[in-house]
């Protein structure tokens, strides 16, 4: 972002970062003033489309006051540098305070250069996931035990105050910048109706994390899951699961069941045995030579991979792909399928988890998929449900928009009797680690499936994919995503094309 014609708020990208649960980030190396107005704009969209304009003015004081510490941390850190001195010793530490505010703000050109040069910037990120907002402001720089034992010290003393008059009335140290404006921004959160616990500042070897983390308003969270289980209950166009596909599964779940009976029970349906050998023989799962037989595939993707398959094709005979929003949504699941399952086939040596990827992958999104399908007179009805419980018209809005998705399509998956695994993948595919631990391996593959498809179309960058599921399946860098996403593109495109 180098001039003011870059900083025009791209409003879908904020409201597809919303919907989908994914972070926005802001990136800085000397947070000019075209920046701060930058994410002023955004953290105002931002709060008025998760229903919480209220908050705007709390919010936007306290990104200036960890944005603008984070910004003078970086300052310290080349300045020490240059002056020859160890922010780690405690001699050194004394010596260089004494004039740090003084000879950095006489010449802070230089010394922001400087920090554009090392490469040491300042990230915003705002996320929304499932009941909470998320804030964080990070710098690329470790935080030292004496700065850290300063800043949790200011936060302690901060609790005694209950407005801005008692904290000036006392005097206090900010000479770190930590002092005073810590002090308010704990007053900010009490004013929001929250605790100082809702914020932490960690250090990891490579960053300072200042995180802000605010509950939504209990009341959305719960008219969103009423209005997905009204839905749920009232569409009825989704009828109990096959029965033919619930008998096979049956007969897969028998442990005295063997694989020729298996094979010759789906064999009985030969539209079935169609479909379930075109994907088997599909570029997924990549097999050796063509196979053209239930009772060869079953040996070769295995009696859980033809369960799964099962769960896929009754749900898309169910739900079909007539409209050409569905046939969009459906051509965007059976590529996230086909990148799940690579993901885990490179990256896991899982066999349940290679068998479960697939049909993850292809149904993460099928509360999307309901949705689609809704008639005008169950909109009708729902519209009705908002104004009988006298729920805002955001409330509808944010589930048209597919905030609540997944939360939709779990609840569909329990009514058919879906494995909790595949339930807690579609459940929490936008945001995995908050799964349960049994199933977050699962629940990942998903998750990354889908967000390779995002970037692939651009609507999203690297820095929106989570780190830490990144750094689970060991893909540090933009790069490593690049050669993936290249290798799988190709491979998915030539399986298309046969």
């Amino acid at each position: 972002m180098t001039g003011v014609q870059e900083l025009v708020v791209d409003e879908e990208k904020v409201k597809r970062a919303v919907q989908l649960g994914i972070p926005l980030t802001i990136t800085s190396f000397t947070l000019p003033h075209e920046i701060e107005v930058y994410i002023e704009q955004v953290l105002t969209l931002f709060l008025t489309l998760v229903d919480q304009p209220r908050l705007r003015d709390y919010v936007i004081y306290i990104v200036q006051e960890l944005t603008v510490n984070a910004k003078k941390a970086n300052t310290k850190r080349v300045y020490f540098s240059e002056k020859g001195l160890d922010l780690t010793r405690a001699d050194d530490y004394r010596a260089g305070m004494e004039r740090f505010k003084e000879d950095t703000l006489g010449n802070i050109a230089h010394y922001l250069q400087l920090q554009k040069e090392k490469g040491l910037y300042i990230k915003l990120i705002l996320q929304t996931r499932r009941n909470i907002i998320l804030i964080e402001v990070r710098n690329n720089v470790s935080v030292t035990k004496t700065e850290l034992i300063r800043i949790h010290d200011k936060l302690a003393r901060s609790r005694q105050f209950n407005s801005l008059e008692d904290a000036l009335s006392q005097v206090l140290d900010a000479s770190e910048g930590a002092g005073l404006g810590l002090v308010i921004l704990v007053l900010m959160l009490k004013k929001m109706g929250l605790s100082e616990d809702c914020f932490d500042i960690l250090s990891t070897e490579k960053e300072t994390i200042a995180r802000i983390v605010i509950p939504l308003e209990h009341t959305k969270v719960e008219n969103l899951s009423v209005l997905a289980e009204t839905i749920v209950a009232s569409v009825n166009a989704l009828p109990q699961f096959p029965e033919n596909i619930i008998r096979i599964q049956q007969l897969i779940s028998d442990p005295t069941s063997d694989m020729a009976g298996i094979a010759r029970e789906i064999s009985q349906d030969p539209a079935l045995t169609a479909d379930l050998l075109k994907v088997v023989n599909s570029a997924a799962y990549m097999l050796g030579k063509p196979v053209d037989s239930i009772s060869e595939a079953t040996k070769m993707v295995g009696i859980r991979g033809i369960s799964n398959l099962l769960y896929s094709y009754g749900t898309q005979k169910l739900l079909g792909d007539e409209s050409d929003e569905k046939k969009r949504l459906w051509d965007h699941s059976y590529q996230a399928a086909f990148y799940s399952y690579n993901i885990a086939k490179n990256f896991r040596r899982d066999r349940n988890l290679l068998d479960d990827s697939y049909v993850a992958g292809i149904l993460h999104d099928m509360g999307k998929i309901i949705f689609s399908e809704v008639h005008p007179e169950l909109l009708d009805k729902i519209r009705k449900f908002c104004v009988e419980k006298g729920l805002p018209a955001s409330t509808f809005e944010d589930l048209s928009a597919g905030m609540n998705h997944a939360e939709i399509g779990a609840l569909v998956a329990e009514k058919w009797n879906f494995p909790p695994g595949l339930v807690n993948s579609i459940r929490y595919h936008h945001d995995p680690l908050s799964a349960p631990e049994e199933f977050r391996d699962i629940t990942s593959v998903a998750y990354l499936g889908n967000m390779f498809c995002e970037y692939e179309r651009g609507n999203i960058n690297f820095e929106q994919f989570d780190p830490d599921v990144l750094e689970s399946f060991s893909i540090p860098t933009r790069k490593h995503i690049d050669v993936l996403l290249d290798r799988f593109r190709t491979a998915f495109r030539q399986g298309r094309r046969r």
